[in-house]
């Protein structure tokens, strides 16, 4: 199936000063969004705590939300499951420490072995209830747990640490399958589209979790799927055509890929767009997270990958098999 011309000659390497640029330019306010502002991160990061509550028939979650607004719980995540009868509430530890200052006192009192994060999840939880039970008398709870921020902090550097595994772990398999200068275009061109894809959720404002991690690990993987097909077309156009600039062999293999390509991410952003229209709040953030990528990654393998290769001075010879070091076997044609 094809949407594009393979044979088609668009000057895509025409840009590329342009894109370069662009791109330079996006790195670095991403990197300046992520350092300044940071990223918005959720209770599996920073750790808080989780309430679970449940409803003998569906009701609104906004107006959930809104009740908990009312009661002093400004900004607390609520989300729906099983048809809007169960509700879970998540709240940010800077909020536990100011809807439930009793707790402190409390915890003076507590149980031996009982710690006060877990007297302080237990205060939240009947301050959130009671909320609720006014509003509702049919709100009943499911269950509460408080989610320290040590864990979240380990979460956060494995996290950080399985990106750039995957990034490196990526470049070394291109250095060996086609040549260095490969393996570093695609290293800049990830790093690139992880930092734009991270600034943009910055920028919105998005909550950053671990499905939102995961998301951000896929587009990685999505990403450099693209430019390995545009990388393989390129060597081989470098070992058949006879006669060709290193910048013309690299626009017939963007335009070669072109269809492909396109068609690719237009479908896998169908269903991305799907899933967050119609999968629920739980996958939203994953959903929203792949769709920027799937975009991010798309122009970078046409505007970004091949003009950085362009720049690194890939050339046939780089590409040609080895001859072996016999004279007898160099002198043969």
């Amino acid at each position: 199936m094809e949407i594009f011309n393979p044979h088609s000659n668009i000057n895509f390497l025409r840009w590329r000063n342009i894109s370069i640029v662009i791109a330079l330019l996006l790195m670095l306010a991403s990197a300046g969004l992520i350092f300044t502002k940071g990223l918005n991160y959720s209770l599996d990061f920073t750790g808080g705590v989780l309430v679970e509550a449940a409803y003998d028939t569906p009701v609104d979650v906004n107006a959930v939300r809104h009740t908990l607004d009312s009661a002093g719980f400004e900004g607390a995540l609520v989300t729906g499951a099983s048809g809007n009868r169960e509700i879970s509430v998540r709240l940010q530890p800077k909020q536990d420490a100011e809807l439930s200052a009793k707790a402190k006192a409390e915890a003076a009192s507590a149980v031996p072995g009982e710690s006060a994060a877990q007297v302080n999840a237990d205060r939240v939880a009947r301050d959130v209830m009671a909320a609720l039970k006014a509003k509702r008398k049919d709100a009943t709870l499911k269950s509460h747990e408080f989610v320290g921020p040590q864990v979240g902090q380990e979460l956060a550097n494995k996290g950080a640490v399985a990106v750039i595994f995957l990034i490196v772990g990526i470049m070394i398999y291109l250095g060996i399958r086609f040549e260095k200068r490969f393996a570093v275009a695609a290293l800049a061109t990830e790093v690139h589209d992880t930092l734009v894809t991270l600034g943009i959720l910055v920028l919105t404002g998005r909550d950053f979790d671990m499905t939102v991690l995961a998301s951000v690990l896929a587009v990685v993987g999505y990403s450099i799927n693209d430019k390995v097909v545009v990388f393989d077309r390129v060597r081989e156009l470098f070992r058949l055509v006879r006669k060709g600039e290193p910048e013309d062999i690299l626009n017939r293999a963007i335009n070669g890929t072109l269809s492909r390509t396109i068609i690719t991410s237009l479908f896998t952003g169908i269903t991305m767009i799907a899933l967050a229209v119609w999968g629920g709040p739980s996958v939203h953030g994953f959903a929203i997270t792949m769709i920027i990528g799937i975009i991010i990654g798309t122009l970078s393998s046409i505007f970004i990958a091949s003009p950085l290769l362009l720049w690194l001075g890939v050339s046939k010879k780089d590409l040609m098999p080895v001859t072996r070091d016999n004279p007898e076997l160099a002198r043969r044609p």
